[in-house]
């Protein structure tokens, strides 16, 4: 099983494609071109409904230059303020890498950020977090939740700082906090006290969502947001961002669905091997060329990015 074509090419005496864990063809190598498999791979139609609202993108939200670490490679990219970048690629490609390097998660060797046009070397998630950063990890049960506690007390958690009066929790302030946005995002939920591993996935999800919006973060990070969830929360997830970003804020968004990358993106990042290799414009891109440019297929009409 390889995601390397020239691999298979080399050493394969028959090729099977698999596409969303179905069969979609078998071939004898030799006698079926890399091309070929790339179209076979994608599934070039937009089946599901993605109603992304683009608007002119603003200012600059974050800048990142030369970002290294064991598993990225000199990444830069840009955000801004209206803006969702996608950000595609295989499994392993360094996608999450990047997230959690930005969200002061895991360390960088070199490289700048610049948030909100000032440079800021994060090295902890609070100093992410102070700076209007908000990180949707792909593991919501693992990394962004605390399961056994209410939806009140997660949404809170990032937020106590704000949510306190000389170092004592304001309970009454936190709760007004947690309705405001159970209410906005529509978090089904009997109640605040609602411990959050009882919610469905979708409201999981947005329980997330509301703990960063929650400390006005307006650079968002988005990664897998709506894996493991229903078509219907999809759909409510896919407005929240068109509400985000008609409200200022930029989303980075890493997905492994393709039709959601070109769905809901303005942008689309490319990276292979820990960089970036590829950029499109949101009008010039399609799921055959990201492919190809993930794969480092040669015949890829990706631009560099």
């Amino acid at each position: 099983i390889s995601h390397r074509l020239e691999e298979i090419e080399a050493v394969g005496d028959r090729v099977t494609v698999l596409r969303d864990g179905r069969v979609v063809a078998t071939h004898r190598v030799g006698e079926v071109s890399l091309e070929q498999l790339i179209r076979e791979m994608a599934n070039r139609d937009l089946e599901e409904h993605y109603p992304r609202q683009a608007a002119a993108p603003g200012e600059e939200l974050l800048r990142v230059e030369g970002l290294t670490s064991p598993r990225l490679r000199n990444v830069g990219l840009t955000l801004r303020r209206g803006e969702i970048v996608g950000v595609a690629g295989l499994v392993g490609a360094g996608r999450t890498a990047l997230a959690r390097a930005l969200f002061g998660a895991d360390p960088f060797d070199s490289g700048s950020v610049f948030v909100h046009g000032r440079p800021l070397r994060i090295q902890f998630p609070a100093q992410a977090i102070a700076r209007g950063m908000g990180f949707l990890t792909e593991d919501r049960k693992g990394e962004g939740l605390v399961l056994n506690l209410s939806v009140e007390d997660n949404v809170a958690l990032p937020n106590l700082g704000r949510l306190s009066r000389w170092g004592v929790v304001d309970h009454a302030a936190v709760a007004r906090t947690a309705r405001r946005f159970v209410e906005s995002l529509h978090i089904k939920t009997p109640s605040l006290e609602q411990p959050v591993e009882f919610l469905s996935g979708g409201n999981q999800q947005k329980a997330v969502l509301a703990k960063w919006l929650a400390g006005e973060a307006d650079v968002l990070l988005f990664d897998e947001p709506t894996r493991g969830i229903d078509v219907a929360a999809k759909v409510e997830i896919y407005r929240l961002m068109n509400r985000l970003t008609a409200g200022g804020a930029g989303i980075l968004m890493i997905s492994s669905d393709l039709p959601e990358i070109l769905g809901m993106s303005d942008r689309i990042l490319v990276m292979r091997d820990g960089a970036v290799v590829a950029e499109f414009r949101r009008d010039e891109a399609s799921q055959e060329s990201l492919l190809a440019a993930a794969l480092g297929h040669a015949g890829s009409e990706a631009r560099a990015g």
